[in-house]
This record gives structure tokens, C-alpha cells and sequence, in this order.
């Protein structure tokens, strides 16, 4: 099980081939991309920044949870940080289990306790040139990013 922060730009072959297992008759991977609107306003790109020991160590939790509510036989998380473009991966999440329906659910699980819970901060970066910060507020209380 793992989960890390990025600023590196990721490779979904490579981690996915880390969930290799014998025993698994599913692969679930979701792929978060930079998409070019949100809630009607054209995007350019996304910052995104975290507090990468505290991410990690609940991203961990988050997949920890997972593998015995779901019985994964693997899971990995990886979420970018960093100025990202149109069209780049932002987050990747994977599993492997011995059937589809908990492969499945257990990443769509991931990805949502992901957001949710990880203390990482999204800045969208507006085609006319403004820019803010959105859906910044987790459950832990942290509503902005660290300075």
C-alpha cells in the first residue's frame, strides 16, 4: 500500500504494473486529468499545493482502510503537486483485487476519502487571467494552504 505526493509528473504504466499479482482477477485505476473548464469558467491550468508528511501518512490510512473494507490484494495513490497544464495527470489510484466489484469500489472509495481527507490545496488558473483557490476546506479543518 502506498501513497505518496508528486512534483514530478507521473508514469500510470509504471504503477500500474506495481500492482501485479496473481491472485487478482481485477485492476481498477482512475486517472484525475487538468480539464480545460470548471463550473463554467475557462481553466489554463491548476497549482496544486500539500503538506506532504501529513498527506502521505492519512493517504496511507485512507488506503489502509480500503484494503480491509474491500479486501485489495493492492493499492496505490499518487497525487501531483505543483503548476499542471491542461491535459496533465493529476492524481492516479489503483487496485487490485480477486473480484471487479470490490476492485471497483474500493477505488472510487480512494479517490473520494482522497479529496475528502488529504490535506492538498487545488489554485485554478483562469483563461482571462485570474486566479483562487477552490474546494480548500477538508474535514480536519485546514480551509487554506500553508505559507
Amino acid at each position: 500500500m502506498d501513497f505518496r505526493i508528486s512534483s514530478e509528473p507521473l508514469d500510470p504504466a509504471g504503477l500500474k504494473a506495481r500492482l501485479a499479482d496473481p491472485r487478482a482477477g481485477a485492476c481498477v485505476v482512475f486517472e484525475g486529468w487538468v480539464r480545460q473548464n470548471n463550473e463554467g469558467r475557462e481553466v489554463s491550468a491548476l497549482e496544486y499545493e500539500a503538506y506532504p508528511e501529513l498527506a502521505e501518512k492519512e493517504g496511507r490510512r485512507i488506503l489502509e482502510e480500503a484494503k480491509q473494507r474491500f479486501s485489495l490484494l493492492g493499492a496505490s495513490a499518487v497525487h501531483r503537486t505543483g503548476k499542471l497544464g491542461l491535459g496533465d495527470l493529476a492524481v492516479w489510484v489503483g487496485v487490485a483485487a480477486a473480484h471487479r466489484d470490490a476492485a471497483f469500489e474500493a477505488c472510487r472509495y480512494i479517490i473520494d476519502e482522497t479529496k475528502a481527507r488529504v490535506p492538498i490545496w487545488k489554485k485554478e488558473h483562469y483563461l482571462e487571467g485570474e486566479s483562487q483557490w477552490i474546494n480548500c476546506a477538508t474535514r480536519s479543518g485546514s480551509e487554506n494552504p500553508p505559507r
